[in-house]
């Protein structure tokens, strides 16, 4: 079952964000399913580095925006992307090392995470945006 549901109300109205905010929904559910599944840390380990290595490529993705369009709360968001990169990065050590887990408790912050960050700050983005008339 899927942890995170994409739905319009997750929509930020830029459609390459949106698009790219899918995938990372996309990749939260395999892991879900690969924890609940009791998979191998190998098949989690993967799955573990391909959710952070599309993170950083996302962040990139919205930076470069905000920066192209001169978006006024770009230090925020951007120190938003920063102190999540440190944590997903700093557990995918632990879990490289073998003193971490994927647990419930890691993967409801990474949805508690990403379904806020969403909500909050790129759907302020995506509005801002949109009143430059990206889509």
């Amino acid at each position: 079952m899927a942890l995170i549901t994409w739905s319009s109300a997750l929509s930020t109205g830029i459609s390459e964000q949106d698009t790219q905010h899918k995938k990372l929904i996309d990749l939260i559910n395999q892991l879900n399913d690969a924890m609940q599944a009791g998979k191998g840390t190998d098949v989690m380990g993967k799955v573990l580095a391909e959710l952070v290595n599309y993170t950083v490529y996302h962040f990139s993705y919205e930076e470069k925006l905000m920066a192209q369009h001169k978006y006024e709360e770009t230090p925020a968001h951007k120190a938003e992307h920063a102190k999540f990169v440190q944590t997903a990065g700093d557990f995918k050590k632990k879990f490289d090392a073998g003193s971490a887990v994927v647990s419930v408790e890691i993967m409801n912050f990474l949805r508690d995470w990403l379904t806020s960050h969403i909500m909050k700050t790129d759907k302020k983005l995506g509005q801002a945006l949109g009143k430059l008339g990206v889509k």
